[in-house]
């Protein structure tokens, strides 16, 4: 027995399982603390409760949907969802005149629709509250830099229709008899822009505007600029949001499907390291370690990409298990193939992962084409699925090719055992 392989492997070994018993449990290491799996990582409205409705764009008779006018209804409705104090929800395009908006822990499902399905208002008012203008008078309104003093700065411009025009005309031109104390702001020479009652601008007037483009001054950067032009667009252009699917999910019955995946992840998992350790011995003992660092590192990824965790995706996971054990069942083979044609035990470990390298490498690069034309046209869940999926599959291939070939290694190395029977071999050299 060679002691110092054995203590190495010894204390990998160690290492593989406190680092298990962390990412489950959690621990403090000196000032660090490590967070289970559970509490870090983000879970689905599946898994974690609440309201998921599509909402369908629905024009007036005469009208087409645009993408620009999506992404102004997009900006509408995240806004909405801020005002309900929703926390990470999810806001997205599907399709072309689709919006998917998930919204975690809400309860109130017919609340939520009412809110974020209305058409939005914008209108600017004076410092009175009388209403000038509405959005629909707006004809323009972009992010752009100007030159101001010799500087550039972004800004948001304007452009009004005839009637915008004649209202900013008579507004501004009223304003600016009020005396200006310069460098203080002062609110009765302000136009306010209300989107659904909520002050997104204050604005104070600075020069009389009679040709019906105005621009807004004080955006910190370009990116600010933008965020209030696209609520204005909003306001300006809005499309009506019929809600054409809507699904609650209490927060008992998605603990309750999170209990049940782990636990069937769990006993298969088990089961599968059984299995390899039954028909390979030595070899399945390792694979059955790679298999426990792949499951940390997967998680480990999903939680540092911040990624939600859904039921689609949990059975992504499980599946990329299977295809890990796929890959070593396939070296393994090979490996006691190589064993009976009569080479050393090194040399037969070498040539077993050499040569089954490139049949995994095909089986997974087919699975990961699969994956890709899944999340480009799937959307929801189904991208979920495909993303949990394509990490597994790069991680399987790494812990089978990699992590299990240097502790196999380390346990040849270690001189316990030289006997083909505890590499799948029988006496007769057959397998089992």
């Amino acid at each position: 027995m060679n002691l110092k392989r054995t203590l190495i492997f010894v204390i990998v070994v160690l290492i593989i399982g406190l680092t298990a018993y962390s990412f489950t449990y959690g621990t403090n290491i000196g000032s660090y603390q490590v967070i289970p799996f559970k509490d870090a990582i983000k879970y689905g409205l599946d898994l974690r409760g609440g309201v998921y409705v599509v909402l369908e764009a629905k024009p007036e008779p005469g009208e087409t949907v645009t993408d620009d006018m999506m992404d102004r209804a997009m900006a509408t409705i995240r806004r909405r969802v801020d005002g309900l104090g929703v926390s990470e929800p999810v806001i997205a395009k599907q399709g072309k005149n689709r919006i998917r908006v998930e919204l975690p822990d809400i309860t109130d499902s017919q609340k939520a629709i009412e809110i974020i399905g209305k058409t939005a208002q914008l209108k600017f008012v004076d410092a009175e509250g009388k209403e000038i203008l509405t959005g629909d008078n707006v004809k323009k309104a972009e992010a752009i830099y100007e030159e101001r003093n010799g500087m550039r700065e972004p800004v948001v411009s304007l452009e009004l229709d005839g009637e915008g025009a004649k209202a900013f005309d008579r507004v501004t031109g009223e304003i600016m008899e009020i005396p200006d104390r310069a460098g203080v702001y002062q609110p009765e020479r302000a136009i306010v822009i209300k989107l659904d009652e909520n002050i997104i601008s204050a604005p104070e007037v600075s020069a009389h505007i009679t040709n019906g483009k105005a621009v807004i001054t004080g955006m910190q950067s370009l990116e600010d600029a933008g965020n209030l032009a696209t609520l204005i667009k909003a306001g300006a252009l809005p499309v009506d949001m019929e809600a054409v699917d809507i699904m609650y999910m209490g927060p008992s019955l998605g603990a309750n499907s999170l209990v049940k995946s782990v636990k069937a992840g769990f006993i298969g998992i088990l089961l599968v390291i059984l299995f390899m350790m039954l028909f390979y011995r030595l070899p399945g003992l390792v694979s059955g370690l790679a298999l426990i660092v792949y499951i940390i590192l997967v998680l480990a990824v999903l939680v540092s990409i911040n990624a939600t965790l859904t039921l689609p995706g949990i059975a992504g996971l499980i599946l990329s298990i299977g295809m890990a054990v796929d890959a070593n069942v396939i070296i393994f083979e090979r490996l006691k193939e190589e064993m009976r044609n009569g080479k050393s035990l090194r040399a037969s470990i070498n040539a077993g992962f050499s040569r089954a390298f490139r049949t995994i490498l095909d089986a997974n690069v087919t699975t990961l084409i699969a994956a890709a034309v899944l999340f480009y046209f799937g959307s929801g869940a189904i991208k979920g699925f495909a993303v949990t999926l394509s990490i597994g599959i790069l991680l399987s291939m790494f812990t089978a090719v990699v992590v299990t070939r240097l502790l196999l290694k380390l346990v040849v190395g270690m001189n316990i055992t030289k006997s083909p029977v505890m590499f799948g071999l029988n006496k007769g050299g057959g397998t089992r």
